[in-house]
């Protein structure tokens, strides 16, 4: 095939690829993970691997488990040539795409045969095994897989590999899993997949895997700040090994920022580093970088010392159940089954929420959840204002929600107590600055899960209870946690958005709080010896 050929069938591609795309709304490509790859980068990955294997390998035996149009499959004939290609095959589940991929590339050799890969390599007459594999796996995160389809996946990935893999992983994590199983000793792979495991505890697996079963050469992770799919929402990485095991002495090349080829930063890690750190993102450590490694050392304070941390709660519908105040009062609502809450962090624009003499948070305008636990028969009968107002649920469809349909009654909501101090789930923000907000709260408001809520444990409620100015310092020292310490305990998404979990927010240092207060030194080595 001329190069001129090629360049041609690539212009169809991309047009095609368009064309799909185009009939697709983002949340439908969304809930299928389906996120073209762009076809410049998958060039650059197809010279990188080509690099690796040299020109005096056997013949190549290329593999796509989730073709699409072909774009890894146009990469690998440009870079590769259809001569060092013995065979290609592609697989894909969507019947349009897989006749686009039929469409463009029958001439040029490609094999593409439609299903599901998770399915087809589990069966007796699966293709056969290839020693070449470029994929951009769907993006299907764990929410979107039924029940029956995550079962069956656990089981094929345990049979096939031996390897547990947690509820929480996306089909991403299957597709590497499974075609490793299936492709030759000796070869070669090239993902570019969510760099999200690298951090997450149901990645722990996949970096497991990486490290003791195959030969891990590198991983690039892209700058979040420079989103590789336009509406996926995500931090990208490029992830590149040899099925086969690691030598003696091995390092893993981590690079970050920039493109494959020309990275802001490289630097090569031990396997023994690897495997005791936590969060892969800190690699490669350069201040272009913005991960830093915050872990744990025995007998340190940390915030979860300090306080439990849990989500706030999950409605099931924000805009049904939190109403304004002043609206419940025209409705006539009963006052004992309204609570006060918080708005959205993007609407609650002070750091400090001062308080009515009804424990509403004096913001503009004060917003209150509904949350009763009466039976609906008693309901009826008792609060017919209340009642009426939750007989618009059904033509709003707000019963059908999953989280709603599981409560009894439905509308019961989560208990949760007022917390002195907040922080916000996500955010932005770089170098010192904080991606999360700290919030003293003074009022009686609860918040939504867009909200970490931070209870003081018995030996600091009591500090502050015998002190109750030492509040305003523990604020103050809440706001002086670094924007570093922040982001390499959380995780980030593409665009640069932050994200952090109350775990994660436990293991923070907490030692300039022991330093203000010594008598808190004793809290950690309390901790560690009742967990001795």
């Amino acid at each position: 095939m001329t190069g001129q050929c090629l360049s041609s069938t690539e212009a169809r591609r991309r047009s095609l690829q368009a064309e799909l795309d185009a009939v697709r709304s983002a949340s439908e490509r969304n809930r299928l993970g389906q996120f073209a790859t762009p076809n410049e980068l998958a060039v650059e990955i197809a010279r990188y691997l080509c690099g690796l294997i040299g020109s005096s390998a056997a013949p190549l035996c290329f593999a796509d488990p989730s073709i699409g149009t072909g774009s890894f499959f146009s990469a690998a004939m440009a870079v590769f040539g259809p001569k060092r290609l013995a065979r290609s095959i592609g697989i894909e589940l969507d019947p349009d795409f897989c006749r686009a991929a039929r469409e463009l590339w029958r001439e040029q050799g490609l094999e593409v045969v439609g299903g599901d890969f998770t399915r087809l390599v589990a069966a007796n007459d699966r293709p056969q095994s290839p020693n070449l594999i470029l994929a951009n796996p769907p993006y299907v995160r764990h929410h979107h897989l039924s029940r029956e389809d995550k079962q069956r996946l656990q089981a094929l990935v345990h049979d096939m590999t031996g390897i547990e893999v947690n509820g929480l992983a996306g089909l991403y994590v299957y597709f590497v899993f499974l075609a490793t199983a299936w492709m030759q000793d000796g070869g070669y792979a090239a993902w570019l997949i969510p760099s999200e495991f690298m951090d997450v505890n149901y990645g722990a697996a996949l970096k497991h895997f990486l490290t003791n079963r195959v030969t891990l050469i590198r991983i690039h992770r892209f700058d979040p700040d420079d989103i590789q799919f336009g509406d996926a929402l995500v931090s990208s990485a490029v992830l590149v090994f040899r099925k086969s095991p690691s030598p003696s002495n091995h390092h893993v090349e981590f690079t970050f920022g920039g493109s494959l080829n020309q990275p802001h930063v490289s630097d090569l890690i031990s396997l023994e580093q690897l495997h005791s750190t936590r969060k892969w993102t800190t690699f490669p450590s350069h201040s272009k970088n913005d991960r830093r490694s915050t872990a744990n050392v025995d007998g340190i304070l940390t915030l979860g010392d300090l306080f439990r941390i849990q989500r706030g709660i999950a409605t099931g519908s924000n805009k049904f159940f939190i109403v304004e105040r002043d609206v419940a009062e025209n409705k006539r609502l009963p006052t004992q089954y309204l609570r006060p809450i918080l708005p959205s962090p993007r609407h609650l624009k002070t750091t400090i929420v001062e308080a009515d003499d009804r424990g509403y948070p004096l913001i503009d305008p004060p917003l209150c959840l509904i949350d009763c636990d009466l039976p609906q028969e008693i309901l009826k009968t008792r609060h017919s204002t209340l009642w009426e107002y939750f007989q618009t649920a059904d033509t709003l469809g707000i019963k059908d929600r999953y989280l709603v349909g599981k409560r009894n009654p439905w509308y019961k909501q989560e208990r949760r107590e007022p917390a002195p101090f907040v922080c916000t789930y996500m955010g932005r923000g770089s170098d010192l600055k904080q991606p999360f907000r700290f919030i003293w709260n003074k009022s009686h408001a609860i918040r939504t899960n867009l909200y970490l809520m931070l209870y003081p444990r018995a030996e600091l409620a009591a500090l502050l209870r015998q002190s109750p100015s030492a509040a305003a310092d523990f604020f103050s020292l809440l706001g002086e946690v670094t924007g570093h310490e922040l982001r390499g305990e959380g995780r980030v998404y593409g665009g640069g958005l932050n994200k952090i979990e109350p775990r994660e927010l436990a293991r923070i240092s907490a030692t300039s709080f022991a330093e203000r207060w010594p008598e808190l030194k004793m809290v950690a080595q309390h901790q560690k010896t009742l967990f001795a």
